[in-house]
């Protein structure tokens, strides 16, 4: 069996909320306000349960705020059978929302990282994903955030992530253009500096050409 390294994992939250939250009955008012200003009553009986619907809602949404996305990548393993690969894990989905019109973005992430010393389990690869997108966000900033935490903690040869997503602001209102993807990216280490190792992880991903993505952020 893999011998683990840092078993405790801290449940320290983030600093993501902002000091003074509201109450939930403060966020339903808020709820209550929106439908009125959209032009419907709020009393009428097929809204009634909509507001503390949506802040239950919102309670799912954003989650992320709530948990700390270091803490997932604590509890690493040294006895790998000296494995010195790239290891990947893609097709992560995740659903998030824009920070500038609240409306949702969904996607899936790619993740490649060079071991050093150590792996992860990939289970916290797909939950550090998911503690990001759980949160009001931008694509390019997610992005660099995963790759960014993954080196810090795991301290790998080199870290790449690569992201897909429609964004239903651009999709919904708008330019109203469908079937657009955006995709960004962040190379770190051999990654960014070694074509070979960044083709490696690309073609992995079904990204053939290193021109597909940039080397840095997207």
């Amino acid at each position: 069996m893999d011998k683990m390294v840092n078993p405790r994992r801290s449940r320290s939250k983030s600093s993501g909320p902002a000091a003074g939250r509201p109450t939930r009955e403060e966020a339903e008012t808020a709820v209550r306000t929106l439908i009125r200003w959209a032009g419907d009553d709020p009393d009428r009986e097929g809204l009634l349960a909509t507001p503390a619907r949506v802040v239950r809602a919102y309670e799912e949404w954003f989650a992320g705020y709530q948990d700390n996305p270091r803490d997932y990548l604590k509890r690493t393993f040294e006895e790998t059978g000296g494995y010195d690969e790239v290891v990947v894990l893609r097709d992560i989905r995740f659903e998030s929302h824009c920070e500038h019109h609240m409306a949702p973005i969904i996607g899936r992430v790619h993740i490649g990282y060079l071991p050093q010393n150590h792996v992860v389990g990939i289970s916290k690869l797909a939950r550090l994903v998911e503690v990001y997108a759980r949160r009001l966000q931008i694509q390019e900033k997610m992005t660099a955030e995963i790759a960014t935490t993954l080196d810090e903690i795991l301290k790998p040869h080199g870290v790449a992530v690569v992201t897909e997503a429609t964004h239903q602001c651009m999709t919904t209102r708008g330019v109203h253009k469908s079937g657009v993807t955006m995709v960004t990216s962040r190379m770190l280490g051999v990654f960014r500096d070694h074509a070979e190792t960044r083709q490696e992880f690309l073609s992995a991903i079904g990204m053939r050409g290193a021109g597909a993505v940039s080397n840095g952020s997207a």
